[in-house]
């Protein structure tokens, strides 16, 4: 059942030459792990400000087509309305944490929708619990490290409770250990909380194996979505030049991907076939 539908989506920013976004349709399941990716500035961020309503609600410019929520026409509902069902997570946390504690942080979504006091502490209990940051309780935000920032910005979103999760670029700014924490910690989410995720981001050798399907954005047209190794493995893909997974490229020159029926999408996937012999 989808819980996200977009219908011939199309925006430009205030004095934009061109459309940021293209006729853009695409639906996403309950419970699915939808990988974005693309060129820098093909529309990625422009996307997510679309699905959280952000657009056209705050940014103005000329938007048109339809972007409905879990039900929500974005169009009909403010913004905090919409935040209780996707919660968008953006690129630095830095920008996005202001309160003086990280219990603070996560408490005051909750505390904004007039819940009673101990509804507010068990929902920042729980959700700095889930990503595993407890101990960061009365910390500033200030004090911790860019990773711990992000899984902050993440739990601040789950005490709100939003069936969708929407990341852009959220490893940008970490180091491939903290990546690959914070990413790991949204495979969790999807498969044993049945959130839906949908994540903008490059670092493709790290998450490709852990979506669902995969969409290529490219001067905001969708481009490609599907199946992540049918994706990524396209000779369309391969011309514009993003950062394929270096497994894919080795696949590919030893056309292991169309001798043993299985396309690998990480080095883990790789060493595997190789192991076993299955060329």
């Amino acid at each position: 059942m989808a819980i996200i539908e977009v219908q011939g989506l199309s925006y430009s920013y205030p004095d934009s030459p061109k459309p940021n976004i293209l006729d853009v349709n695409l639906t996403v399941d309950e419970g699915e792990f939808v990988l974005i990716t693309g060129p820098s500035g093909c529309g990625k961020t422009t996307l997510c400000r679309c699905l959280n309503g952000l657009i056209p609600n705050s940014y103005g410019g000329a938007f048109s087509g339809r972007v409905v929520v879990d039900g929500l026409l974005t169009t009909e509902h403010p913004v905090y309305e919409i935040a209780q069902r996707l919660g968008l997570v953006f690129q630095n946390p830095e920008n996005e944490l202001f309160c003086t504690t990280v219990e603070r942080e996560v408490a005051f979504g909750p505390e904004n929708l007039a819940l009673p006091r101990g509804e507010v502490r068990s929902r920042a209990e729980e959700a700095l619990g889930v990503v595993g940051i407890s101990h960061l309780w009365d910390k500033s935000p200030e004090e911790i490290s860019g990773g711990e920032q992000q899984k902050v910005a993440i739990a601040a979103l789950l005490a709100m409770k939003p069936r969708v999760l929407v990341l852009d670029e959220p490893t940008a700014n970490l180091d491939p250990l903290s990546a690959r924490s914070v990413l790991n910690i949204l495979a969790k989410l999807n498969t044993e909380s049945g959130v839906t995720i949908i994540l903008v981001e490059h670092r493709l050798e790290m998450v490709a194996h852990m979506a669902d399907r995969c969409a290529v954005l490219d001067d905001g047209k969708l481009l490609l979505i599907g199946e992540p190794d049918e994706v990524l493995y396209s000779e369309a893909v391969d011309r514009m030049g993003i950062g394929i997974p270096k497994a894919v490229k080795v696949a590919k020159r030893l056309s292991f991907g169309s001798k043993s029926g299985k396309k690998p999408l990480s080095s883990r996937d790789l060493a595997d076939i190789i192991r076993g012999g299955k060329q």
